[in-house]
């Protein structure tokens, strides 16, 4: 008999998505029978343009965005994804900024993470190649196996 793979320490990338949510049920069934960490991780993409922001805007009402975005991701990550997890005390939310792929792999090499999940906007043809697939980047340079999760229009929820 073949035994699988026990992942102690699971990443789960969210955009917030109907794909994202739909890989959380995933990341977190995973978690949940593996016993281990689930990293639940947000990348907030760097604004182009912050060099002028700060030409314009003060650093005070800078800090009141940022802190009303960090805001508005804890929510988003409570409503989302919390709300199914009965035991948080191996729950890990982490908000990263930068590019996504960069700062996912990132962050996966630094805490030795086994295992990442990621789900998949099923984009095809121009808007592919336009706008990328960060799930596709990861894949590529990843040094752990990744579990990709296709997009489906309805996600089932599992069980607290």
């Amino acid at each position: 008999m073949i035994e699988y793979p026990k992942y102690k320490k699971v990443l789960f990338c969210t955009d917030f998505s109907v794909s994202s949510d739909c890989a959380f049920d995933y990341a977190f069934g995973v978690a949940k029978r593996d016993d281990s960490i689930l990293y639940i991780v947000h990348v907030l993409p760097v604004n182009p343009q912050k060099n002028y922001l700060d030409l314009y805007i003060s650093k005070k009402h800078q800090d009141r965005i940022t802190a009303g975005v960090r805001k508005d991701m804890e929510r988003l990550f409570e409503e989302k994804y919390l709300q199914y997890v009965k035991d948080r005390s191996k729950v890990r939310v982490v908000i990263l900024e930068g590019r996504e792929d960069y700062e996912i792999l990132k962050f996966a090499r630094k805490e030795k993470v086994d295992l990442i999940t990621i789900g998949t906007h099923g984009r095809t043809g121009i808007a592919h190649a336009v706008f990328g697939s960060v799930a596709e980047k990861i894949i590529r340079r990843s040094h752990v196996p990744v579990f990709i999760i296709p997009y489906k229009k309805k996600t089932r929820r599992l069980v607290k």
